[in-house]
């Protein structure tokens, strides 16, 4: 043990015994990893597995056995490593494609998806930190401090990790405001429409392609209602998808008052031209604060930029002027 201790550090310097460990320990995860990622065969599909093939001139059973989906997860290659890559319980998995579909990540497999680039990212960047460190210190007589050594390693593993979660807050800050924003002038096409004698399943599918080009995100759930509702599906529960997917509060109200005008039987045109104008007045509102807060904001801009110089010019001449009296003085 002494004889590799030495010679570790005669290789990589003071640190060599760190990047031994940590080297073997990165070796032990890599080797630990195959059991952990391989998925347990459910027995009851490999019961399923083993039934004998339907003759091939039974008709009937031929139409009884399933047909697969054409986008089904058979061609998905992290299938087998879902335990591992999802969730376990039902509410985290389900919190976790709610939020996945509100920054417009809908696919079956998105979760899995996103915790497979997660761990991928940060295994990649934390050998890529392990990398450099055993470079610098062949390159360079002084070798790397241990705590350098460990930053070097842990700093871009968790830079690595959590990039993506940052990725999708932004991506969902990002498409929410884009819904906010443009909820007001689809409801106004939505109105125009209803009021033209059009229903309010033909005005949803007008509104998606009207605004599929300023506001693409708002146009996708629009037309994403639409296929819902193509499909057969109950309008209450499609409509509360549509704002469960948003997280938008206008748009979960917005739910809220189609939802109690269907099941009271009001006019839904009436509904919508109430809604429609309280939804312009918030946006205006928001305009308004958004402009009301800029002054509050410039102020530490200008107190850093402006009034350093302004001083400067001000009161340097006098201090120069005091700098050569006293020289003059002998002081």
């Amino acid at each position: 043990m002494e004889h590799i201790t030495s010679l570790l550090t005669e290789k990589f310097g003071p640190t060599g015994p760190i990047i031994g460990l940590l080297g073997i320990a990165l070796l032990l995860v890599l080797a630990v990893l195959p059991a952990l990622l391989r998925k347990t065969i459910d027995p009851f599909d490999k019961l399923r597995d083993s039934k004998p093939a339907a003759p091939r001139g039974d008709a009937r059973s031929a139409k009884d056995r399933a047909q697969p989906l054409r986008n089904g997860g058979g061609g998905d290659k992290l299938e087998k490593f879902s335990n591992f890559l999802e969730p376990k319980s039902k509410e985290e998995l389900s919190e976790s494609k709610k939020w996945l579909q509100k920054a417009g990540y809908r696919g079956a497999n998105a979760v899995r998806s996103f915790h497979a680039i997660q761990f991928g990212l940060g295994i990649g960047l934390l050998v890529l930190g392990l990398a450099y460190i055993i470079s610098y210190n062949a390159s360079h007589d002084v070798p790397m401090s241990s705590t350098t050594t460990i930053l070097s390693i842990l700093i871009p593993g968790a830079f690595g990790y959590y990039a993506p979660k940052r990725w999708v807050n932004q991506r969902v800050a990002a498409r929410t405001a884009e819904i906010q924003n443009g909820f007001p002038d689809a409801l106004d096409m939505l109105l125009v429409c209803v009021e033209a004698g059009q229903s309010l399943d033909q005005g949803i599918i007008r509104v998606s392609k009207e605004l599929a080009s300023s506001y693409p995100s708002l146009s996708e759930e629009f037309e994403t209602v639409a296929h819902e509702i193509k499909a057969g599906l109950d309008k209450p529960t499609v409509l509360r998808a549509f704002g469960e997917r948003t997280g938008v509060p206008d748009v979960m109200s917005f739910v809220t008052v189609m939802i109690q005008s269907q099941q009271f039987g009001t006019s839904i045109a009436e509904a919508l031209r109430l809604y429609a104008a309280d939804m312009r007045d918030k946006r205006i509102m928001r305009a308004e604060e958004a402009a009301n807060k800029i002054p509050t904001k410039m102020t530490l801009g200008t107190m850093m930029f402006t009034v350093p110089p302004l001083l400067i010019i001000l009161v340097g001449p006098s201090v120069h002027d005091m700098m050569e009296n006293f020289k003059a003085i002998g002081i």
